[in-house]
């Protein structure tokens, strides 16, 4: 039926074209549209008339189809028209390869010849116009395409006009304008019109001479491009754009297209067809790229009926997966948009359909060269087609022994030959899951010979193509690249690694992928094969006529192999290169991709034990099980963990295992990831993860040996290797090294893997050795080395070779790679971090398949084979040495790039012992104490830098260099020596103060002077008097020697209890750092604000002290880190409101019970060992024997002494006929007793051992005390405070009587003596004398009320006698040391007039025997005192207990739990003041000389003793007097050059360092004043008051550290985005080696210099992070904030947020919400309006404080993290994170924590961070174990909720910034 059409262009196509009237196929003509009248092509009434052109060989070949559709003719004759116009036209539409083979086909119609070139980002001008080659010595210019095409009358096609740079294209501007162009060898293009005219005025020669070339009129330009804003690329420039004619050349219509795909699948159902265009169509629609969904690769559909054709069976979702992988380009979001399209239009069907199993068949086609047939089983029945093949023998599949089949990957080898029947193929898979594998695996089935080609970033198309070179007499030439050679032979290229490469290169591409068409620099033209053999028929030429016209077939076999690593979901292209979302429209529609997706746990185990022979088995299974369990989870931190434990990676870590089976799978684990320099939050949830594994991690520091070489074997550990013999023993390293355990660990490691045949990557900080270790490791193992140092700008060729010019020829050195891989040597590569990834990751095939190309062409091999290649040495390896990823080294990832293909290890500082034994070596004649210092001070330093508190980690490098200078001058002091490494810091005020307070800590005086020494002022003694004698009644006397019957009974024993010991981390500071004082160190005790210290003791070196409000029990070491914590209210009975005052006192008990304490509380008497507890009446305990093992209990007033025997668990009771006041043990058999009212005295001696059956009596002896002389009337009867149970040794009892004297002694004190001797007592009988040291007063008679504030806080005057007496006996430094009350020290005889004495909790007086001195040291006031004021009065006078230290000093313990250690021994306060002044160095003040020697001797005046000055006046310098000070030359004391010293009684005058250095007072004051003025100024511009300021002031100064550490890390990351890139192509810079050969040509831009890189156009902008902080302002905040301060601690955190992130609002995005029990969404601070002043930021937090102080309780933590995580998820952002501060009473409102971690993990887009505040119990710590790991943190102290904060800051968001 005739058919009306509606549009006229159709009616005249009609009336011209149609005989017949009744087309059936109405929209598909037959090629009759074109009538080819003579020598004319008609479209419609449009006639062009052909020409026969010159080079036939040059028109384009078989592009028109038998059929065109209707479009695709309006488009020619659109051509036409603009053709027959003169116009230059552009083609512009969508990616894909219609437009290219649109002017195809119309070239190809027209009969003209093409010059194509395809545009990359690296065409240059001399690409497009002229190019110099040399000839025999000379230049010459070699016209390009442009040129050509213009004289030639040819047709210039430029592809991909949005590929090139901006500038190179306007080069054309004047030929597509004027048709004129002026040429580089001075000739010029002149337009056909023109050049007639002149022809018709001179002569032709004449115009030659003139250099004037003629543009033929047939040269036109078709430009080929992309629109731009919607895909990538540079926009057209406008003056180019102006200069051509535009038409849109979409995708085909639907019907058209159909038509195409119905041919081509005549066996598909027709209505499946038309659904897969459907498809195709909406996801190129306009709405779908609103969406973010790139097109589909529509062209491709063609290929894939092919497959489809083949395969009815093969379900269209399958198909589409292949042409549009969208499961891994898209997001969540994109995903389920394209599902919803596919189910619309029915082709779901992945599930129903089967997918093909196995390839079951191979065999050669017969008849057909160059194929195979493939018979695939589908679901039981087989189907065999047709696949290209390569030239060598097939092998059947499954028969490779390195290849272990599993079934999803036989499936996936179905399915890729299913492809590539059609189609070039991508592989995409993560690395290290098999691609490269299965591609090996997939060439051999057929056939193949590999060609890999390993793909960089900065590649550019010449590395793809061709690269220039120098022929040997010095002519340039093109070396066709791999790529080439591999087409023109048929082999299957490997494409490794095309995400990685620029899109604009691998552009130059896509010709060849599509239509098997190339053209090379050179002229070179590669045609498909088919289209090669027409060319030969149609023009008979032989093969050798068209290779010398050069254009050459591509082999039928050829096909690309893509290998990629899968796109970052979801990235915007700006991140980073790695977040590039590399698979764009254009890359689409080159290969058809197929997944390689991670084998499932049982293949892998198949997978492993195929390979490995040996694998234990349980072990293979923990680690598989460990790390499915990573990669399953969608927490984006655990899947970077899985990423590194990749299938290549557990074959190693398994390789290993079956070599060494003791290992533990920890330890694999944390080397592959590299556990010790991930993210705090990675390695927290690595550490869970293998805690939940339990794979038991086995310490084996302690069973390493050291490395010894014997018989030639070298056995380091329990690894032994043989030892090499080289040939060049100069290369082989040595270097000096101190063995220690820790490296020689590492090496034992190294050597393991490096035995089974692994390249090391060694990861550390800098200065940890691993330089050392590598040099040592060689060195064992007689290994020569090649070392090559990466840096900055490393290209791919300085790595493999170093091009030079000899005499005009290019030459090429072998750089230390090559030389390594021909010799077998080991290759160090240095600092690999430094270099970009982009250039490092060439290592990777050479690593894994051994095989690399070479800029100079060859290659190297790992087996013998073809020429010109390098066969890579069997003893090769490389050794790599990087910094850890991350901040502050800053480098490339080069662990994340290549990390799985090397056996990595991570080299750490060594351990304290170790580094101390190092040190030791270096400097044999350091003290051991300053080396000591400086490792526990490094130590800190380091823990701080991994924690993040500080930016630069500290490393041994540093501390050997510190050891070696004070090695070689030890009197310069430490403080100053260690400046050399912190001098650095000194500008840095947060730096500093961390520093110097970590270095003070540990008692490293940096900044101390020399004479701030700050010892007490010592007072004379009294003198000693003999005030009388104690005479033992043993006589006859009135009252004679009583016995006491005693009686032994059992104890009972109740218990045990359990009781949990907890461990604090201890902060001992070292007192000495600014200044030297009797106080050593001091550390607080973690107790709470009311609890009340009221007994210590010590035990060689542990302390013990005893608490009693609640009651606990504290025992720490002197020197240790951490302190124990005890707490015993189960025991000891209940506190009742304040009526029972328990109070206890500790007794440590000795061997073999070390360890053990008794706890003994007075009041009630229970009395408890560690473990067991019995009850006695409210007793004393006296505990002087305690390291004995018994203990003696008395009650004031009884008449019962009860001696407990702990040992044998039994009780001596013994009667007196006496009340007790006192009892004093003098010795074991022998203690003093006080009567009480009378205080008499008695001495009960007892039988020395107590046995259960002899119930020994004891003898009670009364004691007399008589004064000197009877003269004075009454005794004074002294109360004795404390009597030693040992004696002075003998030296110190003459010295402190000041006569030579041996006898057994006591030493005593009493209220008003500082000390007595009681010489003779209590062994000798005859009468003993009393020495006295008298007071001025008794301490008795001092009143003890203190006045004003004093007497307020301690609650009235002191209401009872305390119970301690704090008096300590020093025997071996002869000092008698009590604490005292400062009422009770002479202040005004201590302190001069003008001082006002320091606010003290006592004072300790020291007695000193020997010099006869007394001093007073002042003990500082406590921080914190427990409110219950009279309670604390009962336990002692003053603020501190004091006890003896084992190593000669005092221990005070102050009523706020404060420790503190005192030197008191002179002796040993003199040495400590010695070290301490050789620590800070001996600055003696006197100018430094610089004297120059010379030979004569004359210019130094002799040494003389100088003129004696008779009235010894002192004399300062003048190089005259004797016994001056500070002179020179002279004899004196101080001074330079004198010969010997003599002190004539003066003063030493030093002119000190520090008084030269001190900055004048009023210059000071001047700048303090200006900071103070400039302060106010700020107020009063944000109008805040002082008031204010300070509240401001107290949030901000809490988290001053980590707002600085913070922003120090967010500068230096700005600064890296900063980082510039290589600009290439310059015309002034450094020399290119790449372009070396251009040079010689003489060409220009042959420079490259760094500069900023542009970001691409079309690629996304940058979007900023976005952050939400959660916090909790419930009621319940507000509430406990007096407990712990947990609302305080949040506002700190907030203002944290506001303060790091102020100014860099364009990269961070945050608000910060508020919720509690009013609501969830409570507003604190907007993202578009956030706070930028104090007053501002202050005002968020008085909201915060306000809103916790009056909102409703409730808790809505959970509905606040969901509604935040889904809002946040709906913004663009780079990153989403929220952070959730909260309490953790979750439990309370019914809230699951498994729901709570549901809604955490809710949105994988957002990372989501909980922070609980230290809650009630261990409710927070059984949360976190529920919850994910790295993603919940508790701050038990709520000072950690800042330092958290930093965590997830610079753990995640600085990650990827």
């Amino acid at each position: 039926q005739p058919f009306r059409h509606k549009t006229a262009p159709f009616l005249l196509e009609q009336q011209i074209l149609s005989s017949d009237p009744t087309l059936k196929d109405f929209l598909m003509y037959r090629l009759p549209c074109m009538i080819f009248a003579g020598d004319t092509v008609n479209i419609g009434e449009i006639s062009y008339k052909l020409k026969t052109p010159q080079n036939p060989e040059l028109v384009p070949v078989k592009h028109i189809s038998d059929s065109l559709p209707q479009t695709v003719v309006q488009h020619l004759r659109w051509i036409m028209q603009k053709d027959l116009l003169g116009q230059d036209v552009f083609l512009i539409g969508p990616p894909g390869p219609l437009r290219r083979s649109i002017a195809m086909q119309y070239l190809e119609l027209t009969k003209r010849e093409v010059e194509y070139v395809a545009l990359s980002r690296d065409t240059t001008e001399t690409d497009l116009k002229q190019r110099r080659e040399i000839r025999s010595g000379t230049a010459f210019y070699i016209d390009q395409c442009a040129v050509r095409a213009a004289t030639q009358g040819r047709v210039l096609v430029l592809e991909g006009l949005e590929k090139a740079e901006r500038n190179v294209l306007p080069v054309l501007n004047n030929l597509l304008e004027n048709r004129e162009m002026q040429l580089e060898d001075g000739r010029f293009l002149m337009s056909a019109e023109r050049y007639d005219k002149l022809l018709q005025e001179h002569t032709k020669e004449e115009l030659d001479s003139w250099k004037i070339v003629r543009v033929s009129e047939d040269f036109r330009v078709i430009a080929l491009g992309l629109p731009v804003p919607k895909y990538k690329g540079n926009p057209l420039d406008p003056p180019l754009r102006s200069r051509f004619q535009a038409r849109d050349i979409y995708y085909l219509p639907f019907k058209d297209q159909l038509e195409l795909l119905y041919t081509a699948g005549p066996n598909i159902a027709a209505e499946r067809v038309s659904q897969l265009l459907s498809l195709a169509t909406t996801l190129c629609s306009q709405e779908s790229s609103n969406l973010g969904l790139p097109d589909f690769p529509v062209d491709n559909l063609l290929p894939a009926l092919h497959v489809l054709n083949s395969f009815p069976m093969l379900s269209s979702q399958q198909l589409v997966h292949r042409l549009y992988p969208y499961n891994s380009i898209l997001g969540k979001d994109g995903r389920t948009a394209v599902e919803g399209v596919l189910s619309r239009f029915e082709l779901l069907d992945g599930r129903r359909q089967p997918a093909p199993s196995a390839i079951s068949r191979l065999s050669a086609t017969r008849g057909l060269e160059g194929h195979a047939d493939v018979t695939l089983r589908i679901a039981d029945k087989d189907v065999t087609f047709q696949v290209p093949a390569g030239t060598k023998e097939l092998r059947p599949p499954n028969s490779s022994p390195t290849f272990i089949s599993t079934p999803s990957h036989s499936q996936l080898m179905a399915e890729i030959m299913q492809s590539h029947m059609a189609k070039d193929i991508c592989l995409i898979g993560t690395k290290g899951c098999g691609k490269s594998v299965i591609a090996r695996e997939f060439a051999e089935m057929l056939g193949y010979s590999i060609e890999p080609v390993m793909l960089y970033q900065d590649m550019t198309a010449r590395d793809l193509l061709q690269q220039r070179y120098t022929l040997p007499n010095g002519d340039t030439a093109w070396r066709p690249s791999p790529l080439v050679t591999a087409a023109i032979e048929g082999k299957l290229l490997l494409l490794d690694g095309i995400h990685r490469v620029n899109l604009g290169t691998l552009a130059v591409l896509s010709r060849l992928l599509h239509d098997r068409e190339l053209d090379l620099y050179d002229g070179t033209r590669l045609l498909r094969w088919d289209k090669y053999q027409t060319l030969k028929e149609q023009l008979h030429f032989s093969d050798q006529q068209l290779q010398e016209r050069s254009i050459l077939p591509i082999h039928p076999s050829f096909r690309v192999l893509a290998l990629a690593e899968p796109p970052v979901v979801g990235a915007s292209a700006s991140s980073s290169s790695r977040g590039q979302q590399w698979l764009s429209p254009e890359l689409l529609t080159m290969f058809l991709y197929h997944t390689v997706t991670p084998l499932s746990k049982a293949e892998e185990m198949d997978l492993i034990q195929g390979l490995i022979l040996n694998v234990p088995k349980e072990a293979a299974e923990n680690l598989l099980h460990l790390t499915h369990n990573l990669r399953k989870t969608n927490d984006p931190t655990a899947q970077s963990l899985a990423s590194s434990l990749s299938t290549r990676q557990l074959l190693r870590i398994c390789r290993r295992l079956s070599q060494y089976p003791e290992e533990s799978i920890a330890h694999a684990v944390k080397k592959a990831c590299l556990s010790r320099f991930l993210p705090s939050l990675a390695r927290a949830s690595l550490e869970k993860s293998l805690a939940n594994k339990e794979t038991l991690h086995t310490d084996f520091l302690s069973c390493i040996s050291l490395g010894k070489i014997k018989d030639g074997v070298l056995t380091i550990g329990n690894v032994s290797a043989p030892i090499y013999k080289p040939n060049e023993k100069m290369k082989v390293p040595d270097v000096l090294f101190y063995d220690n355990p820790q490296h020689m660990m590492v090496m034992e490691d190294m050597l393991k893997d490096f035995l089974l045949g692994e390249h090391l990557l060694l990861v550390g900080n800098q200065g940890v050795g691993k330089n050392k270790i590598v040099d040592r490791f060689l060195h064992l193992l007689n290994r020569p080395r090649e070392y090559l140092q990466l840096h900055r700008d490393t290209t791919v060729q300085t790595l493999t070779l170093q091009p030079s010019v000899r005499d005009g020829i290019i030459m090429y050195e072998d750089s230390p790679l090559v030389k390594a891989v021909k010799l077998g040597h080991i290759l160090v590569i240095d600092e690999a971090d430094k270099a970009p990834t982009n250039v490092t990751c060439i290592l990777k095939t050479l690593v894994e398949s051994g095989e690399m190309i070479l800029a100079d062409g060859r290659r190297i091999i790992s087996a013998e084979g073809r020429p010109n290649t390098i066969v890579m040495h069997p003893d090769f390896r490389m050794l790599v040495l990087a910094n850890r990823p991350g901040f502050p080294f800053l480098g490339n990832d080069f662990f994340g790039a290549l990390g799985d293909i090397f056996s990595c290890h991570a080299v750490d500082n060594p351990k304290p012992q170790a580094e101390l034994a190092m040190l030791k070596q270096y400097g044999p004649d350091v003290p051991d104490a300053t080396l000591q210092k400086l490792v526990a001070a490094f130590g800190e330093l380091r823990s701080m830098a991994d924690q993040g508190t500080i930016t630069y980690p500290y490393s041994t490098r540093e501390v050997v260099n510190i050891v070696k200078h004070l090695q070689k001058f030890p009197d310069e002091g430490l403080a100053n020596v260690v400046r050399n490494v912190f001098d650095f810091d000194s500008y840095n005020k947060d730096t500093r103060e961390v520093l110097i307070e970590a270095l003070h800590k540990h008692g490293i005086p940096i900044g101390a002077k020399p004479s701030s020494v700050t010892l007490a002022k010592e007072l004379p003694l009294p003198e000693v008097k003999m005030t009388g004698y104690w005479t033992i009644n043993q006589g006859v006397n009135a009252r004679r020697k009583l016995l006491c019957p005693t009686e032994t009974h059992l104890i009972d024993i109740k218990g045990p209890v359990f009781l949990r010991v907890q461990g604090y981390p201890c902060n001992r500071q070292e007192s000495r750092a600014l200044s030297f004082s009797e106080e050593k160190a001091h550390w607080q005790i973690p107790m709470n604000e009311v609890n009340i210290i009221c007994d210590v003791t010590t035990k060689d070196d542990v302390l013990y002290v005893a608490t009693c409000n609640p009651v606990a029990l504290y025992s720490m070491k002197e020197h240790g880190e951490t302190i124990q914590c005890v707490e015993l209210y189960d025991v000891f009975p209940r506190t009742i409101s304040g009526v029972w005052q328990p109070f206890v006192t500790v007794a440590a008990l000795g061997s073999p019970l070390d360890g053990q304490v008794v706890l003994h509380e007075e009041q009630v008497g229970t009395h408890t060992d560690t473990s067991t507890l019995t009850e006695l009446g409210g007793h004393k305990m006296c505990q002087d024997f305690a390291h004995k093992n018994w203990l003696l209990f008395y009650k004031e007033d009884g008449n019962q002494l009860e001696v407990l025997d702990v040992l044998e668990g039994r009780v001596h009771s013994i009667s007196l006929p006496i009340n007790l006041k006192s009892v004093f043990l003098a010795a074991e058999d022998r203690w003093l007793l006080m009567e009480s009212k009378t205080n008499k005295k008695f001495l009960l001696t007892k039988p020395m051992h107590m046995a259960a059956e002899d119930t020994g009596v004891c003898q009670l002896h009364s004691i007399s005390e008589d004064p000197v002389s009877s003269g004075h009337g009454a005794t004074e009867v002294s109360m004795p405070q404390m009597l030693s149970c040992e004696q002075l040794p003998n030296e110190n009892l003459s010295a402190a009587l000041d006569q030579k004297i041996v006898s057994p002694n006591r030493i005593m004190a009493d209220t008003s003596s500082f000390a007595r001797v009681v010489v003779g007592f209590p062994d000798l009988v005859s009468p003993n004398e009393v020495y006295s040291f008298k007071r001025p007063v008794d301490l008795l008679e001092m009143k003890s009320g203190e006045s004003g504030s004093h007497m307020f806080l301690r609650g009235g005057l002191r209401s009872s006698t305390a119970k301690r007496e704090n008096c300590v006996s020093l025997l071996s430094a002869n000092q008698v040391v009590r604490a005292l009350p400062p009422s009770k020290v002479p202040m005004k005889e201590v302190y001069p007039k003008d001082v006002t004495p320091p606010m003290t909790a006592a004072y300790l007086e020291v007695t000193d025997l020997n010099s006869k001195k007394v001093k007073y040291i002042p003990v500082p006031r406590s921080m914190t005192v427990s409110p219950y004021t009279s309670w604390l009065s009962k336990v002692s006078e003053s603020d501190v207990l004091m006890a003896p230290l084992g190593s000669g000093g005092v221990v005070t313990v102050d009523m706020g739990g404060y420790v503190r250690l005192w030197e008191t021994g002179l002796d040993t306060l003199q040495r400590s003041l010695m070290e301490w002044r050789n620590m800070i160095g001996t600055e003696d003040g006197r100018p430094v000389q610089i004297t120059i020697q010379r030979e004569s001797g004359l210019d130094v005046s002799a040494p003389k003793h100088g003129k004696i000055d008779p009235n010894n006046a002192p004399h300062v310098g003048g190089n005259q007097w004797a016994g001056g000070t500070g002179g020179r030359d002279t004899a004196g004391l101080g001074g330079k050059g004198g010969p010997y010293r003599l002190d004539a009684g003066h003063k030493v005058y030093q002119v000190s360092q520090a008084e030269k250095d001190a900055v004048p007072e009023e210059v000071r004051r001047a700048a303090r004043e200006m900071g103070e003025k400039a302060f106010k100024e700020r107020l009063k511009e944000i109008n805040m008051s002082d008031y204010d300021a300070a509240t401001y002031e107290r949030f901000s100064n809490a988290v001053r550290r980590q707002v600085q550490s913070l922003r120090i890390i967010l500068d230096s990351l700005q600064a890296k985005g900063k980082e510039r890139q290589w600009l290439k192509n310059q015309a002034l810079g450094e020399l290119d080696d790449a372009k070396i050969i251009d040079g010689l040509t003489g060409e220009k831009a042959i420079y490259k210099r760094r500069g900023e890189l542009e970001p691409e156009l079309g690629s996304p902008q940058q979007k900023p992070k976005r952050l939400r902080v959660l916090a909790d302002v419930s009621g319940s905040m507000y509430r406990f904030n007096g407990v712990d301060g947990r609302l305080e601690r949040s506002m700190e955190a907030v203002c944290m947020v506001m303060e790091a992130l102020e100014n860099y609002e364009h990269k961070f995005k945050y608000d910060i919400v508020g919720h509690s029990g009013d609501g969830y969404d409570i507003e604190l601070v907007r993202p578009d309006k956030v706070p930028k002043n104090n007053k501002q930021r202050l005002k968020v937090l008085k909201t915060m404080h306000a809103h916790a102080q009056f909102c409703m309780s409730g808790d809505y933590t959970l509905e606040g993290t969901d509604a935040s995580i889904k809002e946040l998820a709906r913004e663009e952002a780079d990153e989403h994170f929220v952070v959730v501060l909260s309490d953790a009473n979750l439990e309370r409102y019914g809230i699951r924590p498994e729901r709570f971690a549901q809604v955490l993990t809710s949105d994988p887009q957002v990372n989501a961070f909980a922070i609980f505040i230290g809650s009630l119990g261990d409710q927070a710590e059984r949360l976190q174990k529920t919850l994910p790991a790295g993603r919940s943190f508790v701050a038990m102290d709520t000072k950690e909720i800042p330092q958290i904060l930093q965590q997830i800051f610079t753990s995640t968001m600085l990650s990827s910034a």
